[in-house]
């Protein structure tokens, strides 16, 4: 599906679904923009944008194909950058509670291409938006650029709360002892943790250095905006890396706390076998099929018992001194 948005400058006012075949005299006014929202879209409509605007065919390859990291190329009339959006269900059962969405996105002087295989919140916000009031577009595509991304890292802050409150959670019943539930909500809360790791952490390079070496050129009213976002991806990877170490420590504390049980009920075993030994040679001993000296006595076998009793009172008393029980 290809949805077009188009602000004229001359006229200060906001057009949807024109001919793209008009493309030359829309984009003849520098200060005028095009914005086209691609989504769930064939190779041939890919094709057909990449053919208007003569896009390279390696970025145009990099939109039919999953690339697993952000990134940002230069040429000549424009940039291609690679975003990732995250869709997080806590609830999840046959997939992932966390997965990435691709935004492939062109953006040139007058101009900006966002490619997605699904719709995306991010983008749907902005475009409701340029329905009713020009301002997005007004500032050109950097400004509408950052309203987009702006949105995608927004989208990560509700992860980022719910993420801790389970992070506290775990931490209260690791000491309850709930064994295989325990270790499966470690297991996925790594596993969320190093996805949103592996997607900020390159578009965090993006904008790493503002109209630097690897970065791209940004208009200086529009360079604010981008600090900000730079500051919200800190302050969010901060958090991811704080709640990777506080997981790695409630991992190490969780299996202290495993060993240790099992050591006492190992310890416990032990004490049983070693009392139980020399009763056993004793019940063995009494046993035997001949006549020992004394079995006479009508309180013969309360002897035996009262010794057996005596022997295994006395050893339970070495064990408490000894702080082994």
């Amino acid at each position: 599906m290809i949805k077009t948005y188009f602000y004229d400058y001359a006229e200060d006012t906001m057009y949807h679904d024109i001919d793209l075949s008009q493309k030359e005299t829309l984009l003849a006014n520098p200060d005028s923009l095009l914005w086209i929202d691609l989504y769930d879209c064939s190779y041939n409509e890919l094709n057909h944008i990449g053919e208007i605007f003569d896009f390279h065919p390696l970025a145009l390859e990099d939109c039919l194909q999953l690339n697993p990291r952000a990134k940002i190329d230069n040429y000549d009339d424009y940039n291609f950058f690679v975003f990732h959006a995250l869709r997080y269900f806590e609830d999840a059962e046959e997939e992932d509670e966390i997965s990435s969405i691709e935004l492939d996105v062109f953006m040139g002087q007058n101009f900006l291409v966002t490619i997605h295989p699904v719709a995306l919140a991010a983008v749907g916000k902005v475009a409701r938006v340029c329905l009713k009031d020009t301002d997005p577009m007004s500032r050109g595509p950097e400004y509408l650029l950052y309203r987009i991304v702006d949105n995608i890292v927004d989208d990560c802050f509700p992860i980022i709360h719910r993420l801790g409150e389970r992070i506290d959670d775990l931490e209260d019943n690791i000491f309850l002892n709930r064994g295989q539930t325990i270790t499966e909500e470690i297991l996925a809360l790594k596993r969320t943790v190093i996805l949103l790791r592996k997607v900020l952490i390159p578009q965090r390079r993006i904008f790493g250095s503002i109209n630097g070496r690897y970065s791209f050129l940004v208009n200086e009213d529009n360079v604010p905006y981008y600090l900000d976002l730079v500051d919200h991806l800190d302050n969010i990877l901060d958090n991811a890396n704080t709640y990777r170490d506080l997981l790695n420590s409630s991992t190490e504390t969780y299996y202290s706390i495993i060993t240790g049980r099992t050591s006492e009920i190992i310890t416990v075993l032990t004490i049983i076998s070693i009392i139980m030994m020399p009763l056993t040679v004793i019940t063995g001993f009494f046993g035997m099929n001949v006549t020992i000296p004394g079995s006479e006595n009508p309180f013969y076998i309360w002897y035996i018992v009262a010794g057996m009793a005596a022997l295994v009172a006395s050893m339970l008393a070495f064990f408490r001194y000894r702080n082994w029980l």
